[in-house]
């Protein structure tokens, strides 16, 4: 509650200048209602919505995969809550391939201030059913309460974001797993600005 009571306080929900207009913020607080009622969804979906693992994320790399080099570098620290959708297709091995959605909230944290960000991807899943070995890719959207880090400029609070993971079962429910995350405007609000790439390790509680 503290993380989402910073977010709606800073100048990007409050719809101050750092947005550059009332008309910019209207689609962003639509998104931000959207990405909120992932992370709380309804009874009405709770059989499509299942909640199937928590994950706690921290950077341990910023090796640059896509895109230019981050002039700046950034500490990352998130919570991720992973939720089936209904589409699937697992043998009777127990082994095929799946769809979820990953929501997150964490902290990045770089030159002149941190930012919340907060996430919704979804993504195609291969690998058991029970979510013990995975591999998984998607594309989605994210929201930054801060977009300029020192020299880097990520272009503007909304950002796409790209990831590809794998995990492994480490004890009972608990799983361990490589995480490679990717934030950018894709050239949306112009060429100087820079996105980032982040690979992380991932430690996950299976329901």
């Amino acid at each position: 509650m503290k993380l989402m009571k910073l977010f709606f306080s800073s100048p990007v929900c409050s719809g101050r200048s750092v947005i550059g207009s009332h008309l910019h913020f209207v689609p962003l607080r639509r998104m931000l209602i959207a990405i909120c009622c992932f992370f709380f969804p309804s009874q009405n979906y709770s059989e499509e919505l299942e909640l199937q693992s928590l994950s706690i994320r921290a950077r341990v790399s910023e090796q640059t995969l896509l895109g230019d080099d981050a002039p700046e570098a950034f500490e990352v620290y998130d919570l991720a809550a992973n939720f089936s959708l209904p589409w699937q297709d697992y043998s009777q091995s127990g082994w095929g391939a799946g769809t979820r959605l990953m929501v997150s909230a964490g902290m990045l944290q770089g030159t002149g201030g941190n930012a919340l960000v907060v996430s919704a991807i979804p993504e195609l899943m291969l690998g058991s059913e029970d979510g013990r070995f995975r591999l998984d890719l998607g594309a989605g959207g994210a929201l930054f309460s801060q977009y300029r880090f020192g020299i880097q400029d990520f272009g503007g609070p909304f950002q796409f974001a790209l990831t590809f993971g794998v995990g492994i079962p480490l004890y009972k429910n608990l799983g361990l797993g490589y995480r490679f995350l990717h934030y950018s405007d894709a050239g949306v609000n112009g060429s100087d600005t820079t996105g980032a790439d982040f690979h992380m390790i991932e430690l996950s509680y299976r329901f």
